[in-house]
């Protein structure tokens, strides 16, 4: 079976250390660090989009494996490349390294916002908060680490300042949006708390006015059939779990049971069909006729219908 590199990322070195493109056994190591941070990222991203699903998909390792084969001048450049294998004709998403492509995309921008000193991309998974810290701790003062992911203009870099800010957001809480329905189990109302059941086992200290008592004893006293939903800021610990909410912009009462949903949402065929349409004809062209009778051959390998 054949296959094809792709080149999806491309580092560079910069400092008086990597000189007539070097590579020292301490830059490989930031190599394999690399690889770990992108490729368990990719995996949070692929988690994140399918809740229901328990298992990678099958060639999801293989996939997300980058390989060095040359180093280039300016400094010493790293273009990284997976491997993609060659599979059955149609096959649904064997063309491109879109999972490690997204994870590169997404750790470009964590470092952008680092650089810019803005939040973190909502979507990026701070339980990886570590990996990204451990990433560059080979780097002198003078030293730096480009990324640039292929076909991207955007260039970011890493230096030891980048991982002194990225380690405040591990060693410190931050603000975040919270959107999150509980049951109200205990309040006080001197100062003005109360605490919100969102599971078994997940309770959130949240903060609240005295304009917003009445409904916070009223679902106190009804928990049984009633429950609390909470809109506004929080503060999370740097594995992103709540520690509290300190800002409650919106806060609504429901039945137990009742579908949540927003009003002013856009319709979800609308949404589907923007999606679609940035997706380019020739994309489009290469799914196989079978897709729909045969989508779990195309996913897992299964025989086809």
């Amino acid at each position: 079976m054949g296959g094809e590199w792709k080149e999806v990322v491309r580092l560079r070195f910069k400092g008086e250390r990597f000189r007539d493109h070097a590579l020292d056994l301490g830059a490989l190591a930031e190599l394999s660090r690399f690889q770990r941070m992108v490729a368990e990222t990719a995996k949070e991203l692929w988690r994140a989009a399918n809740p229901d699903r328990e298992r990678l998909p099958p060639h999801f390792e293989e996939r997300t494996r980058l390989c060095l084969r040359k180093i280039e001048e300016g400094s010493a450049a790293a273009p990284l490349e997976v491997y993609v294998a060659e599979e059955e004709q149609g096959a649904f998403w064997e063309a491109e390294p879109t999972e490690i492509r997204e994870a590169i995309g997404l750790a470009n921008e964590v470092f952008e916002a680092v650089e810019r000193d803005l939040p973190l991309p909502e979507r990026f998974p701070k339980t990886l908060l570590a990996e990204y810290v451990a990433w560059g701790q080979s780097l002198a003062e003078d030293e730096e680490l480009e990324v640039q992911p292929t076909g991207d203009k955007r260039v970011t870099r890493v230096t030891q300042k980048t991982r002194e800010q990225l380690r405040t957001f591990c060693e410190t809480p931050h603000q975040d949006y919270v959107d999150v329905s509980g049951e109200v189990l205990e309040a006080d109302v001197k100062q003005k708390r109360f605490q919100l059941w969102i599971d078994e086992k997940t309770a959130v200290t949240v903060m609240f006015s005295e304009q917003q008592e009445a409904e916070v004893t009223t679902a106190l006293k009804e928990h049984l059939s009633l429950r609390m939903q909470v809109k506004g800021k929080g503060e999370m610990s740097p594995q992103g779990k709540f520690l509290k909410i300190t800002q409650i912009d919106e806060l609504k009462l429901h039945q137990v049971g009742e579908t949540l949903f927003d009003r002013l949402a856009r319709p979800i065929e609308e949404v589907l069909a923007d999606l679609a349409s940035e997706i380019p004809e020739t994309e489009w062209a290469k799914l196989p006729n079978d897709l729909t009778d045969n989508l779990d051959h195309y996913l897992y390998g299964t025989p086809k219908r």
